[in-house]
């Protein structure tokens, strides 16, 4: 009997601890309330790309600003910063400047922060493409940590879309870019390496990933012989026998 005592007392006991290990993993890791603030900036991010489309597909634009928002909480970001996800491309695709005033009063000083630094160009038509990825990478440098992870959910989800197809579509997908292959290339690597000059981060992690698959693709097609060139190598085999 006292052995049955004893083991009841333990697990008692054990019973007593589940549920104070379970709230202190919720204080740790609380969840993210997503309230009226969210569902108005879908809704606003919903009108405002209302006809846009991710380059060269039929795919709305809007899928992507979901994806964006999904990563940054999925990262661990909060209500302002997955706001900011779903809007981080409206000053740049619709309307400039202006834009990011209305975001400030609709949205507060935090989520127009956030979108301003997610922001490559402020003005209709848009400057030179080089010039505004390096300005962007400039301005990177200097933002704060919030920012850099929806900006960095933001070119994680890119690089995804164009390793997706790559695979599909082959060199031919470099024609929706206007840095073409190289600069592409050239833009996603530079901007690895600014993010990852901040340490490791779950996010950074991921791009690096497909940055590198990118690359070795590429490298591959690059290097293997066109189609063309290879019937014009078996039109000269076959001649010389």
């Amino acid at each position: 009997m006292s052995g049955t005592s004893s083991a009841k007392s333990r697990l008692t006991a054990l019973k007593a601890d589940v549920p104070a290990a379970r709230k202190t993993r919720r204080a740790k890791n609380p969840t993210v309330a997503l309230g009226p603030r969210f569902e108005k900036a879908l809704l606003f991010a919903k009108r405002q790309h209302a006809g846009q489309t991710r380059k060269e597909t039929t795919v709305p634009y809007l899928a992507h600003l979901l994806a964006v928002a999904s990563l940054v909480l999925e990262a661990g970001g909060e209500e302002d910063m997955a706001i900011a996800g779903l809007l981080h491309d409206v000053v740049e695709d619709c309307g400039g400047a202006p834009m990011l005033r209305e975001v400030n009063q609709r949205f507060g000083p935090e989520v127009a922060r956030m979108v301003e630094g997610c922001t490559d160009s402020f003005t209709l038509p848009k400057l030179p493409w080089r010039y505004r990825k390096e300005e962007y990478l400039r301005r990177l440098q200097g933002k704060d940590r919030q920012t850099r992870l929806v900006s960095s959910a933001d070119k994680l989800h890119n690089a995804r879309s164009i390793l997706s197809d790559y695979r599909v579509h082959g060199e031919r997908v470099w024609e929706r870019f206007a840095g073409k292959r190289e600069g592409t290339l050239w833009y996603y690597r530079a901007l690895l390496d600014e993010f990852q000059r901040h340490g490791p981060a779950r996010l950074t992690d991921e791009l690096e990933l497909v940055v590198k698959e990118l690359e070795r693709l590429t490298s591959r097609a690059i290097s293997a012989p066109s189609k063309s060139e290879s019937i014009a190598k078996a039109k000269r085999r076959s001649a010389a026998r």
